[in-house]
């Protein structure tokens, strides 16, 4: 059943109900934001901070939790996304729209993954926005791709490799149910032997695979005539130092390496003792019994922040350069 949102309504309806009138069918998806929650929809389950899972919602089904089982039929489909669900043991969750952010932080691994800090400096010195048109390999999980997507979307493209096969197909398989696979081509093949499958149109180029200087020619070669951005990761300083030699002999410029390292500082108040410089003696000499003194404050109030005592360790480098206008 496919829910529509009225426009003088706060609320959806059954499709079947308004064929008499025109209105908007709003489908979830990963670059676009629906109000409701549909049969066939990937929603995000809020257990927690700590504790996030996606749930594919199918009419009929139901989805076991800690505080209970959530029957997709009449707990979600239909719902506004954000509301609070009360679960068959009386306990309570939240069902967020998926993002690319979430889907982070809750996606089957397949393989190592990039997160939010190394995604953002990526998507960033990249220089992409709507309309870009991006190689990616290899695709792994599928979680810098998603972010990719979300940022060239509606106009742009990704062509994404992926050197295993049944990666390949199952990233493919979620970027269907996810409704980006328009956005998207998956191909399965070696990169290092057989490039992006395509040839002068892209903007940038991001590589994750153990030796990206053997993908540097055919980086450039995917690249468009005016140049573009290219970004290799590597989680060793001898891959880093590779790729940069292979980098420099194809002709890119402006080569940097960085590590992104996030130090979160919790902002508190402290109380702090006010410094005794003994007795007034111009006071003690001239009193004025007319004013009454204030009362000595013992301490004083101060915001600082305090430095955590253990921050996430190194992920990779990130290597990027430029290929100047041919």
């Amino acid at each position: 059943m496919v829910y529509i949102l009225e426009p003088d309504k706060k609320y959806a309806v059954p499709a079947e109900r308004c064929f008499w009138r025109r209105v908007t069918v709003l489908t979830m998806s990963f670059v676009e934001y629906s109000d409701f929650i549909q049969d066939g929809d990937v929603a995000v389950v809020y257990l927690g901070h700590e504790s996030m899972m996606p749930v594919k919602v199918q009419q009929g089904a139901q989805t076991q939790t800690r505080y209970g089982a959530i029957r997709h039929s009449t707990d979600l489909i239909g719902q506004r996304y954000g509301s609070k669900v009360t679960c068959s043991k009386g306990g309570w969750v939240y069902v967020l729209h998926p993002t690319p952010e979430l889907w982070t932080v809750t996606l089957p691994h397949r393989t190592q993954i990039l997160y939010t800090t190394d995604i953002a400096t990526i998507t960033m010195m990249l220089e992409l926005k709507p309309g870009s048109v991006v190689c990616e390999s290899g695709t792994g999980s599928g979680s810098l791709s998603h972010a990719i997507l979300r940022t060239i979307a509606p106009t742009g493209h990704l062509h994404t490799v992926e050197f295993h096969q049944q990666r390949a197909e199952k990233v493919a398989e979620e970027f269907k149910e996810h409704r980006v696979d328009h956005l998207v081509t998956v191909r399965n093949q070696d990169v290092c032997k057989d490039g992006f499958g395509v040839t002068g149109v892209a903007d940038a180029v991001f590589l994750d695979i153990p030796s990206p200087w053997e993908a540097v020619i055919h980086a450039k070669a995917a690249m468009k005539k005016q140049g573009g951005r290219v970004c290799s990761f590597s989680p060793c300083i001898e891959q880093v130092q590779r790729t940069c030699e292979a980098l420099v002999d194809q002709g890119f410029e402006e080569l940097s390496t960085v590590e992104i390292l996030l130090r979160v500082h919790d902002v508190r108040t402290v109380y702090l003792p006010l410094p005794d410089f003994g007795p007034d003696s111009l006071a003690q000499t001239q009193p004025d019994v007319a004013e009454k003194t204030p009362p000595i404050q013992a301490s004083v109030a101060m915001k600082t922040t305090i430095l955590p005592r253990e921050m996430p360790g190194h992920t990779g480098y990130l290597t990027f350069a430029t290929k100047p206008r041919t």
